[in-house]
């Protein structure tokens, strides 16, 4: 196809110029018609194809247009066809989705477009035009068409952000930058479009009105926000309430406003000042560890900050007797003793306290001296108490001790060497005794690790010591005990069961040892068997708790008695003999211990196996049954069938039961249950109307008669003797069959042997002549000869020849 292709012309070259140069309410003026472009030109040489260089312009169209539908481009070549061409477009806008946006005219090539156009859901499109015949052969090659959605100014700016803040050090010089706005456009960012611009429109001071002077100002183009003034002073003004516009078109299109929060940031430029200067204090001697009272500062800077809190130090205090920290709710110095004073070494103590920020001062902060202040405390003179030499007062005793076992001597002392009264005022367990004068502490009772007061292995009690001027003060008593190895370990369980044999599932019994004591005077346990009790049986170690006694050798069905001796870690060791009754029997496939029956079902021979032996012993049983039936049945008949005439006679000449007897085919009488059943050769036309249930291999309308049917019934009169004249033998046979059906004595056998159906359409004529009084000589049996190789023999022994 090098001299074929498809013609395209482009009307949007014409149109980007006007739309990109004009304003927007420009491009309604006037429509201008879609321009042809002819990509092959006929030079009269024949046609040669345009430089491959040669690129076709893209077609722009406006978003947003209200003319539509809406001529876009005509596509057409300028060879001449003999017949009729016919235009198509395919792609994006056409029968691809977004579908129906563009249209093209099949005659003319004009594409139009068919509904508004929204760039910023689709910017361009790319088609390909055809040009067909009739036929759909295409005369030209595809050509690609490009169209361009072009921007309108139909989306306004929007901050990111609902609300910015920011913050500022106050005092910061003007041009500090303290925050960045930022907007976005939906329009194209290659165009005036989505150029932003910023602005603040507005300032609002917190308290109002504090300062009224602009503060702030913004860069229009980046959105970056800063001070322009000096005079931010904390104390004066807490924040700024911006007011901000942002407007695309570089400032003179659509517009949105914004709002952004600057708070002043508090600096250290206010050091903290006593107040009051001098201070006085009183405490008691020998008391430590109490607050004694509290200085206060002022501060300007933020409260709750670093720039706020304070930090006090105590210049003149070498021995370390006083403690200040710092209340951070308030800010307030708290003075404590840390060391007992003694008033007969000191009476007054004078400190000087200086205090700071926690953050250092700004360079904007005044130059002025630390701020000091003067505590003078007085140590008040009192009876001193006891003192406890430890609290609380450790002993570490095992729990085995003795009762008066001496646990504590010396365990108080009096500074004004006052006689000194002991007691104990608490002792749950009631195990201590304490001595009232001296304060021994002894064992009063033995211990016990597994009492309920007892935690983590340590005893708490209380005891009091009291001067001789009343004073009194308590301590407790931690005693830690020792757990000692007190229990030997014992086994359970101490009888089980083991499976003789192989069987993997109980090849031994599980034993556990347990013990009273706590670690480490418990597990790990070690277990054995004394060599001189059982030679028999071993016991293999698990884990340090549990161990499996298995036998040795293959036993007996039985009962054992093993002897075990289990050990504990205990430091000495504690052992202990168990004697563990053990049953070796035989087990099912679930290591489950069964009687011997059962567990030779369970073994390895298989239920599998013994089920196939009770299976071919019942199938031998039933052959054997049936054997002798065939043979009972066989001799009754041989007993009761007479040969001669070709009738089944009994020996009872009264009872006489009739049936066509054919020796050729080895019937069934009415004793030979085994009979062929006529039932698969009954007439199908033949079979009585009457409505009955139906029976497979039975006629409807028949019904059966039962061999369990009793035999207590009147039987009906059979026929005594044959007639005399040959004619009535189907009367006869008839009359016998009809008290055969109705006989409820006899199973269902006694009947007419039908031999054959054979069907609709047979050849074989009716068999009534042979009731006939005719004789053979009269009879033409050529006929037989006819009927085929079936009744060959037949007419054989008819033939006269």
């Amino acid at each position: 196809m090098a001299g074929r292709m498809l013609m395209v012309c482009v009307l949007g070259a014409l149109l980007c110029q006007v739309w990109c140069t004009a304003e927007p309410h420009h491009k309604e003026e006037e429509e201008v018609p879609p321009q042809t472009l002819y990509l092959w030109k006929n030079h009269g040489k024949g046609l040669v194809r345009i430089r491959r260089d040669w690129i076709i312009p893209p077609i722009r169209v406006s978003e947003n247009s209200k003319q539509v539908p809406e001529d876009l481009v005509q596509i057409k070549s300028d060879k001449i066809f003999t017949g009729e061409v016919i235009y198509k477009l395919e792609g994006p806008g056409v029968d691809q989705e977004p579908k129906n946006l563009f249209e093209i005219d099949d005659k003319t090539g004009v594409i139009r477009s068919k509904r508004p156009l929204d760039r910023e859901k689709y910017s361009s499109f790319t088609l390909k035009a055809f040009a067909l015949s009739p036929s759909g052969e295409r005369l030209e090659n595809p050509t690609t068409i490009e169209i361009v959605v072009l921007d309108q100014n139909d989306n306004r700016p929007a901050f990111t952000k609902s609300q910015f803040v920011g913050s500022v050090p106050e005092f910061s010089i003007p041009g500090t930058s303290v925050m960045s706005v930022s907007a976005t456009d939906a329009d194209d960012p290659m165009t005036e479009n989505a150029a932003l611009s910023y602005s603040i429109v507005g300032q609002e001071s917190v308290p109002a009105n504090a300062v009224t002077k602009t503060m702030f100002g913004i860069n229009n183009e980046t959105g970056a926000i800063y001070t322009r003034d000096v005079g931010l002073d904390r104390e004066v003004v807490k924040s700024f309430r911006l007011k901000l516009q942002v407007a695309d078109m570089a400032g003179m299109g659509l517009t949105s406003e914004g709002v952004a929060i600057i708070h002043v940031a508090d600096i250290n430029n206010h050091a903290p000042q006593f107040s009051p200067a001098s201070y006085s204090m009183t405490v008691v001697e020998n008391r430590g560890g109490n607050e004694i009272g509290r200085v206060n500062v002022t501060d300007r800077d933020d409260r709750g900050t670093r720039n706020w809190e304070a930090k006090y130090t105590i210049s003149n205090d070498p021995k370390g007797h006083f403690t200040i920290s710092t209340d951070p709710a308030t800010n307030e110095g708290v003075l404590t003793v840390v060391k007992p004073l003694d008033y007969e070494a000191q009476s007054v103590h004078t400190l000087l306290l200086t205090v700071e920020n926690l953050n250092p001062l700004s360079n904007k902060a005044p130059n002025l001296p630390l701020s000091t202040a003067t505590v003078v405390v007085t140590v008040v003179n009192e009876n001193e108490a006891p003192h406890f030499r430890e609290d609380p007062i450790q002993i570490v005793v095992p729990e085995s001790v003795l009762p008066g076992t001496l646990l504590k001597s010396n365990i108080a002392f009096d500074p004004d060497h006052s006689d000194l009264r002991y007691e104990i005022i608490r002792d749950p367990e009631r195990w201590l005794d304490i001595n009232r004068e001296t304060g021994d502490i002894t064992a009063k009772r033995p211990f016990n690790m597994r009492s309920p007061h007892v935690k983590n292995n340590i005893y708490s009690a209380v005891v009091k010591v009291t001067d001789a001027g009343g004073v009194s003060v308590t301590a407790t008593v931690a005693i830690t005990l020792k757990e000692t190895n007190d229990f030997p370990p014992q086994l359970i369980p101490l009888s089980g069961f083991v499976c003789r044999g192989n069987n993997q599932k109980r090849s031994g019994l599980v034993v556990t040892a347990v013990d009273e004591d706590l670690p480490p005077h418990a597990a790990p346990f070690f277990f054995e068997i004394p060599e001189d009790l059982s030679i028999n049986w071993t016991i293999v170690q698990v884990n340090g708790t549990h161990a499996v006694l298995q036998p040795l050798v293959e036993l007996e069905v039985g009962e054992y008695v093993i002897t075990v001796l289990v050990t504990d870690s205990g430091s000495p060791p504690l052992g202990a003999y168990a004697q563990i009754n053990v049953t070796v029997c035989l087990c099912d496939s679930f290591g489950d211990c069964r009687s011997e029956a059962g567990a030779i079902l369970g073994s390895s021979v298989g239920i599998s196996f013994i089920a196939l032996i009770i299976i071919m012993a019942c199938i031998a049983l039933l052959l054997l049954l049936l054997l002798v039936a065939v043979t009972a049945t066989t001799c009754g008949r041989r007993h009761h069938i007479k040969k001669g005439t070709g009738l089944l006679v009994g020996e009872s000449e009264d009872d006489i039961r009739d049936n066509v007897f054919n020796y050729d085919e080895q019937g069934g009488g009415e004793e030979d249950e085994n009979a062929f059943n006529i039932d698969l050769l009954w007439n199908p036309h033949d079979a009585p109307s009457t409505p009955g249930p139906f029976y497979p291999g039975v006629p409807r309308g028949k019904q059966p008669l039962r061999r369990d049917a009793p035999h207590n019934l009147p039987s009906p009169t059979y026929p005594r003797r044959p007639p005399a004249d040959p004619t009535d033998i189907e009367d006869y046979i008839n009359d016998g069959l009809e008290a055969a059906d109705n006989d409820p004595n006899v199973p269902p056998y006694d009947t007419a042997l039908i031999y054959d159906y054979e069907g609709d359409g047979s050849l074989a004529g009716s068999l009534s002549s042979i009731a006939s009084g005719s004789s053979d000589g009269d009879q033409d049996y050529d006929y037989l000869n006819d009927w085929g190789p079936r009744f060959q023999k037949l007419a054989n022994m008819y033939d006269p020849r």
